[in-house]
């Protein structure tokens, strides 16, 4: 089903590596939502570029700080100058660039480094596209993480907390941090008590189909609080799917230690699974062939 959107609005729906990027038209001037991948930054330039059609960029937001939603920051911001709008709680991860905090070492993922012009928080609004936007807190997938909702319109900017099937690995669970389960499940009640028409998801298309949509993520978060190891083997192969597509191809026989140098996969099956490397490795090559997102050829593993 075809979502109909301000004409205000325009959503550059993008594919993995990269979250989606949500652009608004203010007469000549625009802002940005989610800026996807470093190694895509080149090809946002230009999209986003393109959809300007002549406008000025002056404002880049963040849903959260996660590799696949801040890595063109930098980029855009050589490009257009705009000023850089992140999460209040992210404040002293981008300040003092944590590579820890930002998920950037653990993941064995990129970024471009950057530094953010002001601070957006729960509970403040924000004007784009003629329209006013709330900042709602949205912990779980990353505890810092804002979506952003206009009342008006209903429609929901939910970044990784809420996606047409389900929604984004629950990272502070795994990594201790927090109780990301809790959260995850408060975050989703309290969306789905407001009142929504469509949502626009960091990953995939906007929806419309809403109800559906709130019900499959509460019936997956009650799988994960059932069983906390399906939450841990469902992000490990995420994690090693991600790197995968990031690198593309690489000999059969050098995977194990390509897994093996993922710190979070090797953290969260010592927590969760305990189970011996070789075990682990063959596990996931299995199963990431078995959904296609692993090919074997010519003795190489690709990305699917």
């Amino acid at each position: 089903m075809t979502v109909k959107l301000p004409g205000s609005m325009q959503v550059l729906e993008r594919g993995w590596l990269s979250a989606n990027n949500i652009l608004f038209f203010d007469g000549e001037q625009a802002t940005l939502v989610d800026s996807g991948y470093v190694t895509h930054a080149g090809q946002t330039v230009e999209l986003v570029r393109h959809s300007l059609a002549g406008r000025q960029l002056s404002r880049l937001i963040n849903t959260h700080s996660h590799s696949d939603h801040i890595g063109g920051n930098a980029a855009l911001k050589a490009a257009f100058d705009c000023e850089i709008i992140v999460p209040a709680g992210l404040h002293a991860a981008i300040a003092d660039w944590d590579e820890d905090a930002l998920l950037l070492s653990p993941l064995g993922q990129q970024n471009a480094r950057f530094q953010h012009d002001s601070l957006i928080g729960p509970d403040n609004e924000i004007e784009m596209g003629g329209l006013n936007w709330q900042a709602l807190a949205v912990p779980g997938h990353d505890m810092e993480a804002l979506a952003y909702y206009n009342p008006e319109q209903r429609i929901l900017i939910s970044g990784d907390a809420l996606w047409e099937n389900g929604f984004g690995v629950i990272f502070p669970e795994l990594l201790g941090e927090a109780d990301g389960l809790a959260s995850t499940q408060a975050t989703l009640e309290m969306l789905s008590h407001l009142a929504i028409d469509t949502v626009i998801p960091g990953h995939g298309r906007p929806f419309s189909t809403v109800d559906a949509a709130f019900e499959r993520a509460f019936r997956r978060l009650n799988q994960f609080q059932n069983n906390i190891e399906q939450l841990a083997w469902h992000a490990i192969k995420v994690i090693v799917a991600f790197a995968m597509m990031e690198k593309r191809r690489i000999v059969k026989n050098d995977f194990p230690a390509f897994v093996l140098a993922l710190p979070f996969a090797v953290d969260v099956n010592t927590r969760f699974l305990s189970m011996a490397d070789d075990a682990l490795v063959a596990r996931i090559e299995r199963e990431l062939l078995l959904v296609n997102a692993l090919r074997l050829e010519d003795g190489m593993i690709l990305a699917g």
